[in-house]
């Protein structure tokens, strides 16, 4: 019955049909660092791989809850959760891949991202930037040593959608692990396995908490991916079922042994946060379209970025996978002449922050903040101005969001 049912109502009742104490309609808080039990070998059952818990760092009941709940909106096999999105990638890249392996990503990708694809260079794996709104490009990357294929859903900041469809027949076809960071679309928008995706990861301080009030991330197995071909699963997790020797890796190697864990009581606000996410979405990206189209009209503003605008490069695209939700992260570029810094400076109801996916909308000047580190050469592969203003839209009235741009840009030609 379940699986008739709606996204938000098997969100909303997650919790209370997967088991809570004394009627709960919430997965409690359990705080405990360390679970105990009467029989010495069924304490020793769990350390071997059954179901359980023995010390928080490999997870509690109510993590588990969570993770239950986020593998339901993807629709997929089995979630992990961390303690941020980056612990994810972390996690993931380190464990899955080895010195002498080569992973094709996206050029479109968040600055802490490409970040930690320096670390994974020193570490002897080879990274691969393409331009993957092109499938051809990706495919053209591919060699002997290649495992992996990563991108972004909705490209951050400046909102390029890579062939997500084209890239998921090409990973099937050439056997690789395809990764979807779905972080800017969020389970409600997109599903990793609509496309192919072997894992999808999410950033869960963004869209999916909502409110700006915890941090953690999540990696999804859709179980699309055959891990008995996969060579780099060690001999001691190639036990039992091999639908589960992904994740098993990488929960053992990456949460385990790194110790990016994600504690109860910020998974607990994640999981009340999830159950407005589709409310939440369907105010947002309603006023994105309507912000990006009243920016795009502004004699001031030279171009806006936003898939749901008719000239967007990827338009028809982010409309087949999205339908007519087009996220809540745009971008845009003031005239030359006008300073970027001011124009935020003069804003009244946007706040100057970084994030993305909250109530609130936020904005900052990126090429100056979050990609400062990249350099200008690779800021222009990206398509990132020094000029660009990311703004991640809220659920505000949109006449207010109207009206504060509109009154900032009129205060600089005062």
């Amino acid at each position: 019955m379940m699986s008739q049912q709606g996204f938000t109502t098997r969100i909303l009742h997650a919790d209370r049909r997967g088991g809570t104490e004394h009627g709960a309609v919430h997965k409690p808080i359990h705080t405990s660092s360390q679970y105990a039990y009467s029989d010495a070998r069924e304490l020793a059952a769990v350390f071997q791989g059954e179901p359980g818990f023995s010390y928080a760092r490999q997870g509690t009941p109510t993590t588990a809850a969570l993770e239950s709940k986020l593998t339901q909106m993807e629709n997929a096999r089995a979630s992990i959760v961390f303690s941020t999105g980056m612990a994810v990638l972390a996690a993931l890249f380190t464990t899955l891949l080895k010195s002498g392996d080569h992973l094709i990503s996206s050029r479109y990708i968040f600055g802490n991202t490409n970040s930690l694809f320096g670390t994974l260079d020193a570490l002897g794996i080879e990274v691969t930037l393409v331009d993957a709104t092109d499938v051809q490009a990706v495919a053209n990357a591919v060699t002997e040593n290649t495992k992996m294929i990563f991108v972004e859903s909705i490209a951050n900041p400046a909102t390029q959608v890579a062939d997500l469809m084209g890239i998921g027949e090409l990973a099937k076809e050439k056997g690789l692990v395809y990764v979807l960071d779905s972080t800017l679309t969020s389970p409600y928008l997109l599903q990793g396995q609509s496309v192919g995706a072997s894992l999808v990861m999410h950033s869960l301080s963004k869209h999916i908490a909502g409110h700006a009030q915890a941090l953690g991330g999540v990696l999804i197995d859709t179980g699309l991916f055959d891990w008995s071909s996969y060579v780099n699963i060690l001999p001691i997790y190639r036990k039992g079922d091999s639908a589960g020797w992904g994740l098993t890796q990488i929960k053992k190697k990456g949460l385990r042994d790194m110790g990016a864990t994600l504690a109860a009581e910020p998974a607990h606000r994640i999981a009340v946060g999830a159950e407005t996410l589709a409310l939440r979405l369907e105010k947002a990206c309603g006023n994105a379209l309507a912000l990006a189209q009243h920016l795009a009209s502004h004699p001031l503003v030279q171009a806006v970025y936003y898939p749901g605008l008719v000239g967007h490069a990827q338009h028809e695209r982010a409309k087949g996978l999205f339908g007519n939700r087009f996220g809540t992260l745009l971008s845009f570029e003031p005239k030359p002449h006008v300073d970027c810094f001011e124009l935020l400076n003069a804003l009244d109801v946007v706040i100057l922050a970084t994030h993305v996916g909250d109530t609130r909308t936020l904005a900052l000047p990126v090429a100056h903040t979050i990609y400062h580190e990249m350099g200008a050469e690779q800021r222009g592969l990206m398509g990132i101005a020094d000029n660009l203003i990311r703004v991640s839209v809220g659920i505000e009235d949109s006449e207010d969001l109207f009206h504060d741009f509109d009154q900032a840009f009129a205060k600089l030609t005062l």
